[in-house]
């Protein structure tokens, strides 16, 4: 499953929590207060899960972009430089957009 997904999924059984131990709290039934707290805390621990890969795919981005961009530089090849700086940027973005 993807990321995003996993994100999505988690995000949609954080809602339906929320929603079970309100409607438990409303109803005055602690089991189903209880069941909802649970599973909103579930929701929240899938997306912090995807969150956390998702960081730590762009922080290998980011590393083989630069080792990428400095090789080209080495060898004065100016196409692989630029491609490794532009990992190296899209892996940086990537751990900034899971935090």
């Amino acid at each position: 499953m993807s990321n995003t997904s996993d994100r999505d999924e988690g995000a949609a059984e954080e809602m339906g929590g929320k929603i079970k131990k309100g409607l438990g709290k409303l109803l005055g039934n602690e089991q189903m207060e209880a069941e909802g707290r649970a599973k909103e805390v579930r929701g929240k621990v899938q997306q912090e899960d995807a969150k956390a890969e998702e960081r730590a795919q762009g922080a290998l981005e980011q590393a083989t972009g630069a080792i990428k961009n400095r090789v080209g530089k080495l060898i004065d090849n100016e196409q692989m430089a630029a491609e490794g700086k532009a990992k190296e940027l899209k892996g940086e973005d990537r751990q900034k957009a899971n935090q």
